[in-house]
Parts: C-alpha cells; sequence; structure tokens
C-alpha cells in the first residue's frame, strides 16, 4: 500500500463524512406546530383557564412562582429549554385529565420524554415546596377557629376536623401486586385525609397498599405518629357533663373510638334517641371530608382514573393533587359542578367496613358526654 496516497485520501474522506452531517437534519429540532400553546391559550377567557387547568391564571402564574427554583430550566448550546409556564402547564394538563403522554406531547408540540420530566419534576417541586406549606398541623390558634367552626355549624363542642380514607386507582405493580387489589375488586393505593370543616387538608398520607383496612391505615400514617408523641392537640380541654373533653376529629366505624377521635354508635337496632341524634351529627358533620375528596378528584382526574405511572410518581401525584388543592380552595377558584358529578357516576364512596371491636374503649367517656351535652 503507498502511503503517500494514505494522507489525502483520508482528508477527501474526512470531509465528504462533515458535509453530509452538515446536510442531515439533527434528531433534536424536530419541527413541530406549537399553534396551540402559543396562539390559542394565550386568548383564553378566565372560564376556559379553569375550565382546562383547573385555575385561574393568577393562581397559574403564583404556581409558576412558587416552583421555579425546581421546575425551570436553562438553555444549552443545542437547544433552547421548555419554558417555565409551558412546563407547568403541561404538567397540570396531566394532572388534571390523565391523558396518555402521547397526546398531551401532541397537544404542546413536545416529546413525549419532555412531558414525563415535566409531570416528575413538577410533581416532585410541589412535594418539597408546596406540601409542607399548604398541608401543615394546625397551631393552638388555628385549633381553637377549626373547632369554633365545626361547633357553629354542626353544633359538636371541641371538633376539630374528620378523617377518612379514598382509593386511587393504579395499575398491578410488579412486586407485592396482591396487597395493593382492594376490596372493591381493584388495584390501588390509600389516601388518607383530615379535614378542617371547610374542606381543607391539613394531613395528609399517601401509598398504603389497597388492601389494608383504614383502621391500620391510620396506626402507619405520620398523623397516628404524632398523636402518640403529644405533638397534635395540646392539653387544652372543656367540662361537658363532668368530662374533660380535648380536640377531637371524626371518622366512620371503620376507626377505633379514642378520646381525640369519635365515631357513631354502632348501629345494633336498639339505639336511644341520643345515640342516634350523636350518630347523625356526626354523619352530618363527616359530609365535609366526602365532600372534599369530590372536589380533589373532580378537578384532578389522574385520582379518579386508573394511573398508569410509576408507583412512586403516583404517589407524588397524589401529594402534588392534595397541595394544589388546598391552594384552589384557599384561593376561592371556581369548581365546576360538573365535574363532581363525573366523580359521583364513575367511583362511588366506599362502604364502610367494620373488624369487630378494635380496641376502641378509650373514648367511651368523652363519647357519651356529647351524646348527653347534646341531648340536654
Amino acid at each position: 500500500c503507498d502511503t503517500s496516497l494514505a494522507v489525502p485520501f483520508l482528508c477527501v474522506f474526512l470531509l465528504f463524512v462533515l458535509q453530509r452531517r452538515r446536510r442531515r437534519p439533527t434528531t433534536w429540532a424536530f419541527s413541530r406546530s406549537s399553534d396551540w400553546w402559543d396562539v390559542i391559550v394565550p386568548g383564553f377567557t378566565t372560564a376556559q383557564w379553569a375550565l382546562n387547568f383547573r385555575v385561574s391564571e393568577d393562581t397559574f402564574q403564583h404556581l409558576c412562582e412558587k416552583v421555579r427554583p425546581a421546575v425551570e430550566k436553562q438553555n444549552t448550546t443545542f437547544r433552547a429549554c421548555v419554558p417555565l409556564r409551558k412546563r407547568v402547564a403541561v404538567a397540570l394538563w396531566k394532572l388534571a385529565t390523565n391523558s396518555e403522554y402521547r397526546s398531551i406531547s401532541h397537544l404542546f408540540s413536545v416529546s413525549i420524554t419532555t412531558v414525563c420530566r415535566c409531570v416528575q419534576d413538577f410533581c416532585d417541586a410541589a412535594r418539597e415546596l408546596l406540601v409542607l406549606e399548604l398541608i401543615k398541623s394546625p397551631d393552638l390558634h388555628t385549633l381553637q377557629e377549626m373547632s369554633a367552626y365545626f361547633h357553629s355549624r354542626w353544633g359538636l363542642p371541641q371538633c376539630v376536623g374528620a378523617i377518612d380514607g379514598s382509593y386511587i386507582p393504579i395499575i398491578a405493580p410488579q412486586d407485592f401486586h396482591c396487597d395493593y387489589f382492594n376490596r372493591k375488586g381493584w388495584h390501588s393505593i390509600i389516601l388518607q385525609v383530615v379535614v378542617d370543616g371547610r374542606g381543607l387538608f391539613w394531613s395528609v398520607s399517601a401509598g398504603i397498599p389497597g388492601s389494608v383496612h383504614d383502621a391500620r391505615v391510620l396506626r402507619l400514617s405520620s398523623f397516628q405518629e404524632l398523636v402518640d408523641h403529644g405533638s397534635l392537640f395540646p392539653t387544652r380541654t372543656r367540662d361537658i357533663g363532668g368530662v374533660d373533653v380535648g380536640y377531637y376529629i371524626l371518622g366512620d366505624s371503620a376507626y377505633p373510638l379514642q378520646r381525640w377521635l369519635m365515631k357513631p354508635f354502632l348501629d345494633t337496632g336498639r339505639l336511644t334517641a341520643g345515640q342516634q341524634l350523636l350518630n347523625r351529627k356526626i354523619s352530618r358533620a363527616r359530609v365535609v371530608v366526602e365532600n372534599a375528596f369530590g372536589r380533589l378528584k373532580g378537578r384532578w382526574r389522574c385520582l379518579l382514573k386508573r394511573n398508569d405511572s410509576d408507583l412512586t410518581l403516583v404517589k407524588s401525584m397524589v401529594l402534588a393533587c392534595c397541595a394544589l388543592h388546598n391552594l384552589c380552595e384557599s384561593h376561592g377558584e371556581d369548581f365546576n359542578t360538573e365535574w363532581n358529578l363525573t366523580v359521583q357516576a364513575g367511583a362511588a364512596a366506599e362502604p364502610e367496613v367494620t373488624l369487630g371491636q378494635i380496641a376502641d374503649e378509650d373514648g367511651k367517656d368523652v363519647r357519651e358526654a356529647l351524646m348527653l351535652h347534646l341531648s340536654s
């Protein structure tokens, strides 16, 4: 082989390759039409913003500023990043509609990978930045206000909230999938919440497998841990019928009766008039938590329909939606009643299940005192 020809030949070959690469379109520069986001969305009315993104444009901008430190990306040498507002809009669309990533990709003119990253980044940011700010245990002053609201509206003294759980549909996990198979016949995780009288969450726990009973979900939750440590309810009591009654929350018959957790009398068909009255009071007051679930799932359909995302991401999405619920409710965002009707038609409330007598003797004197107080 003549080495004198090798160098010129190599130079010609490299020049040919560079010219070919210069003419070849790059994979990251795929052209997409962004007319919907760039042209149509800026013309949305207030009603259209709420219909499409479940929040007003003012609340949307407020949300962007809150998550900016964790969600906003910087441009690189090779490409411009997706702007912050668009990234948040992509995530809200997923949470509000539970649409497939491919459909969202076409709508917002971004890649499927970008949609996944936007949803993941936003939910992680909400978990880190919004949940701690918007969902927190009440201080003494707040407890007093919550107690006064429950008393004035439902006549229950010292009550500061209601607790309940709800199933969040998921795809069957690869590991321990039987644990997630609930009594209604599908796979789910459990969302446990405590709400105040206005339907705002002040305690949230998500991720326990769907087969677990409500009473055990409570025992495994951070809420129970705070109660056990004495750091949740202060020792401020009120004398009711000779019994020192502290702050308490309301639960259904699936929960254990405690001094801080009141539940109805078990209906054996022989309840007294006083017991029936207390049961009605508790039932009417507990509607607030059922309504809160309806509004939560009505706005954020990713919690109503089966979520095919990774289980870790589903938990983040649930917590993000709970934080967004409090944000919307505290900002007075409009709620379309048609959203709630769809929730009621597609997911009726779970029936109460009582597993015999669950070590619930601790709050009997408090419940009796409340019954006598209401009957007097």
